[in-house]
């Protein structure tokens, strides 16, 4: 056999083995996107309502929110309300790191950006992280959780 057979035959082995794994990588991805399909859909669909931010109780309150069709973007957020105004929110659960500092999510903004703007606008209404809607969506719903429970009737 001559080298230009052998040579001719590796590219070919080599080949195959490229396609091979290609192909495993984008089933997974394919598999991935699918698997997460109905988390996704049930996020985008959230809708985070007006709260009255003038009828807000003094003290600390957890809130969450949970997934019913995955638990990728679950959450839990505190959030410390002062003279009838939101003073601090802390994330206990979801984009934070294992020390518990927030994630940088896009161009270099956190979810403790987003909760920034809810302290400074005192609302609900603020604008989500382009590029991380699905997370900062979870983390306003899991905010508005906690609000329901600081409201006066």
């Amino acid at each position: 056999m001559s080298n230009l057979v052998r040579r001719k035959r590796k590219f070919k082995m080599w080949a195959i083995i490229i396609f091979i794994i290609f192909g495993v990588i984008t089933l997974l991805i394919l598999g991935g996107v699918l698997f997460s399909a109905p988390g996704r859909r049930e996020i985008q669909q959230l809708t985070i309502d007006a709260l009255d931010f003038k009828k807000l109780r003094n003290g600390t309150y957890v809130g969450q929110f949970t997934g019913t069709k995955d638990h990728f973007r679950d959450t839990k957020v505190q959030v410390t309300i002062r003279g009838g105004q939101i003073s601090d929110i802390q994330i206990l659960k979801g984009a934070i790191d294992k020390q518990g500092n927030p994630l940088e999510l896009k161009r270099g903004q956190s979810i403790a950006d987003l909760f920034g703007h809810v302290i400074q606008s005192q609302s609900l209404q603020v604008d989500v992280i382009s590029g991380a809607t699905l997370t900062s969506k979870a983390h306003l719903k899991a905010l508005e959780n906690a609000l329901k429970q600081a409201q006066t009737e």
